[in-house]
């Protein structure tokens, strides 16, 4: 994994660690969040899951939050929640205010492309019709016990 500088102690979430109390939950404290855009990638639903992945796509941007000042074993755990199909890369995303930071981001490994549908992700069908399901399936939660 990347070696973790000051300035990266930020992580752009896309996904399920969007909701406070599944962040709060993996990163093992509660975090501090602004919402922000991605630029130059796109979010899709994973097969057969609940949950997204994102991948570089020229002209995409994908809506999403930067929890601030993770701490290291904070990074450890959400390391293990993520698992085998993301890797942790830095990322510039643009806050509201137009400001730019470069932040890490989990991005869907090349190697699992193909479990990537075509199909959006959407964070309001997760929190109504998903969350649920995702919260007591994903092996995730396992890893991080």
């Amino acid at each position: 994994m990347p070696h973790l500088h000051p300035f990266h102690r930020d992580l752009f979430t896309y996904g399920s660690l969007m909701c406070e109390d599944i962040m709060t939950s993996v990163a093992g404290a509660p975090l501090r969040s602004t919402p922000a855009i991605l630029p130059g990638y796109r979010r899709f639903l994973v097969r057969d899951e609940q949950y997204p992945g994102v991948i570089i796509a020229e002209g995409g941007s994908v809506a999403g939050r930067v929890y601030h000042d993770i701490a290291p074993e904070g990074w450890s755990r959400l390391d293990r929640f993520e698992g085998e199909m993301y890797d942790r890369v830095p990322v510039t995303v643009r806050y509201d205010s137009g400001v730019e930071a470069q932040v890490f981001c989990y991005v869907f490994r090349p190697q699992f492309r193909h479990r990537l549908t075509t199909i959006p992700w959407d964070y309001d069908a997760f929190l109504h019709s998903g969350k649920q399901i995702f919260q007591s399936q994903y092996s995730g939660f396992k890893a991080i016990d």
